[in-house]
């Protein structure tokens, strides 16, 4: 007997001006000037935002984390848990978001409710587990104390415009990525996906999704070689993972190397999938990112160059 489809992904609500917003800091430590930038930016926003208890605590012994293990997953605990908050934003990324997962009660966070949550990068991590234990929605987005975000340039004004409408008018952001196609061809499925390396660290967790079967998968990436993408993603092909994906969007790819050396990697491992890839979407590590949401029925056309949302990112 066939089992029945998995639920679509539950979906927040959107913001409005009031709403509490929790900034957490779940990975690498947070510069102190820049949270309170961010801070300012989702204030004139209208939001109520506040940093949680630990974001500028720092590990007492490892320099490459924000806070324990324990008081980063108490800080997104309370957050999720609290219903008085109405989204949970990362405030940066780094590394530390995979030593954090398995510390959080999922049974009370899937109790909760689905909230906006935002970041990506090493959130990757907490976006997979987000959508693999509780069957969330969430949003692959700027964070707000980092340099990309804060830059006062025109790439600033979008990256952080876009964010904005994503979460306030959801529904005047139907077609959140573009780009140019590597593939041709046009794909229906749901978006996941985030950053290379984390996914590929992932496999074998017990918050990795099996595979992307039937999925529009979003990939970007910082600072990997060509050599190390090539690794990643043929690690990705071995396991299995991408087994069916009905199409792959490509994001950014800052400090990855040559865009020929690069672009020849996703051809040669990518074109045997025999899917659409659209390449050069812009998300991820690049100013100007767009907010990409994550669990949202989506239709890839490659010739066309766009990804258009079936749905609202947000309810």
């Amino acid at each position: 007997m066939t089992p029945p489809p998995p639920a679509p992904p539950a979906r927040a609500a959107r913001l409005r001006p009031g709403d509490r917003v929790a900034v957490v800091a779940p990975s690498g430590p947070v510069p102190a000037d820049q949270l309170t930038a961010g801070l300012t930016v989702l204030r004139g926003w209208g939001l109520d935002a506040f940093a949680t208890p630990h974001v500028l605590d720092g590990h007492p012994h490892l320099g490459h984390l924000a806070a324990s293990d324990a008081a980063r997953a108490a800080d997104l605990q309370r957050a999720w848990c609290d219903p008085s908050v109405a989204a949970v934003v990362c405030a940066r990324g780094g590394y530390g978001a995979a030593r954090i997962v398995d510390l959080l009660d999922w049974a009370a966070v899937r109790a909760a409710g689905p909230k906006a949550f935002v970041g990506f990068s090493d959130v990757t991590a907490l976006h997979e587990a987000l959508a693999v234990r509780a069957g969330f929605a969430t949003l692959h987005a700027p964070m707000p104390a980092t340099a990309d975000f804060l830059a006062a340039t025109g790439a600033g004004d979008r990256a952080r415009e876009h964010l904005r409408t994503t979460l306030f008018a959801p529904q005047e952001v139907c077609t959140p990525a573009t780009g140019r196609a590597l593939f041709p061809g046009r794909a229906e499925g749901t978006t996941l996906g985030g950053c290379l390396s984390v996914l590929a660290a992932d496999l074998g967790s017990p918050h990795a999704r099996p595979g992307a079967r039937g999925g529009l998968l979003c990939l970007e990436d910082v600072g990997e070689e060509p050599y190390r993408l090539d690794r990643y993603l043929t690690q990705l092909l071995r396991a299995g993972w991408l087994d069916g994906v009905a199409g792959v969007l490509l994001g950014s790819w800052r400090d990855c190397g040559p865009a020929e050396a690069v672009r020849a990697v996703f051809a040669d491992r990518l074109g045997p999938l025999r899917v659409p890839v659209l390449e050069e979407c812009g998300f991820g590590h690049a100013p100007g990112a767009p907010t990409l949401p994550l669990g949202a029925p989506a239709v890839l056309d490659a010739d066309a160059g766009t990804l258009t949302l079936g749905a609202p990112a947000l309810g």
